[in-house]
């Protein structure tokens, strides 16, 4: 068992499946000691997501009050709804040594790092526009206008991939998941971390 916690961020565009790869991660349980951190927001409930499970759904109003009382690690306004994640939620996951992922992003992915240690930032694009395009449109969740302003937003969410550890083109659903596991488990085997979770324990010498 991990003696240290792990926060991953993963971001991408609207309709480029972050979502589902995160929810198939977690669901088919690829590596143990690993959840997702679930995010408060003020967007109205979709067709088949719960309260507490996908989302904590809630008013805009509520939101300002969380947010003036210094509730959240991280916020933004996205597509004109607020998302955020408080640091209770942060707190009790760290707190048992469990690694965390956070679904935000640019924006909050840019306050997390500067408040924790210990972040592995990993963003997921779509092969190309045309493919961005045809998904949203199939998944049919949006109407057309929705649809072109997720489109123009992709432009500008694009330029901040730079700013990520990884870079995850998702052409392969499968294929795109095996990668996503293989940096969570490379991040976990860096010196930092084994460091403490290997080396000292077993009694090794270390000098710094």
């Amino acid at each position: 068992m991990l003696n240290y916690s792990i926060i991953y961020i993963i971001s991408a565009p609207s309709g480029t499946g972050k979502s589902s790869l995160i929810k198939s991660f977690i669901k088919n349980k690829l590596l143990k000691n690993i959840t997702i951190s679930i995010s408060y927001t003020t967007r109205k409930k979709r067709i088949g997501e719960k309260h507490g499970e996908h989302y904590f759904f809630i008013s805009v109003k509520e939101f300002k009050e969380m947010i003036k009382r210094k509730f959240f690690l991280e916020y933004a306004i996205v597509f004109g709804n607020y998302y955020g994640t408080t640091y209770t939620s942060i707190k009790n996951l760290v707190s048992n040594n469990t690694s965390i992922i956070l679904n935000i992003d640019w924006q909050g992915a840019r306050q997390v790092k500067n408040k924790l240690p210990n972040v592995c930032s990993i963003f997921i694009i779509p092969p190309s526009i045309k493919e961005l395009n045809n998904r949203l449109y199939l998944r049919g969740q949006d109407s057309v206008h929705v649809i072109k302003n997720r489109i123009n937003q992709f432009y500008n969410d694009i330029k901040y991939c730079k700013e990520y550890n990884y870079l995850i083109v998702n052409d392969n659903f499968e294929l795109t998941l095996k990668q996503l596991k293989a940096i969570i488990i490379a991040e976990q085997l860096k010196i930092k971390y084994q460091k403490n979770n290997y080396l000292l324990n077993q009694g090794y010498l270390w000098q710094e």
